[in-house]
């Protein structure tokens, strides 16, 4: 099995593309019998991947710290919800649960998780594919912020290449399909 680990807003956004995104890459991954690998919210983009993958025969994986949890975010009808008590032990728990990561539009709690998906790999903590979904264009800056720090000599190009961009879902599965070299649990 599969496990895509999946980093997001728990906010839908203004764009209506974002959620029809999110709801597509729910149900790609779940139709493919993958699991989605998450943050354990009902809310926002979050939730819309969860509902899309179970609802395409896909199982789910939350991570929520309590203190989330307590907030009545958590989503209750997953394969399974993990109560952690810290965000930094939500993101090892999804690093290591997950074969891949893909970054869907988000804001800093997004940011936080890709960057540290990336650095841990950057390490060698990790050797699993990094990708962000390019809806719209939501990550070129980021992209951008990239290439200026390999010009400006503070990221090697081999830690540039870390993270994969795509446009699409259908992309992004393709990606996720021939990247079997990265799956080892």
């Amino acid at each position: 099995m599969k496990s895509i680990c999946v980093y997001c807003a728990s906010s839908s956004g203004i764009d209506p593309s974002y959620r029809l995104v999110a709801e597509a890459l729910g149900r790609d991954v779940g139709s493919r019998g993958w699991a989605v690998v998450y943050g354990g919210a009902h809310v926002g983009l979050m939730g819309l991947v969860a509902d899309s993958c179970l609802a395409a025969g896909g199982q789910v994986f939350g991570i929520i710290p309590r203190s989330l949890k307590e907030r009545e975010i958590a989503h209750l009808g997953l394969t399974r919800l993990e109560i952690v008590d810290s965000m930094h032990e939500r993101k090892a728990r999804m690093t290591e649960l997950a074969d891949a990561f893909v970054a869907l539009p988000g804001a800093l709690g997004t940011l936080d998780e890709l960057c540290e998906a990336l650095t841990w790999a950057q390490l060698g903590i990790h050797h699993k594919p990094v990708y962000v979904l390019n809806v719209n264009g939501y990550w070129t800056g980021f992209l951008e912020f990239l290439d200026r720090a390999v010009r400006e000599g503070f990221l090697k190009l081999e830690n540039r290449t870390l993270v994969q961009a795509v446009d699409g879902v259908e992309e992004l599965m393709a990606c996720l399909a021939s990247d079997n070299q990265y799956y080892v649990k």
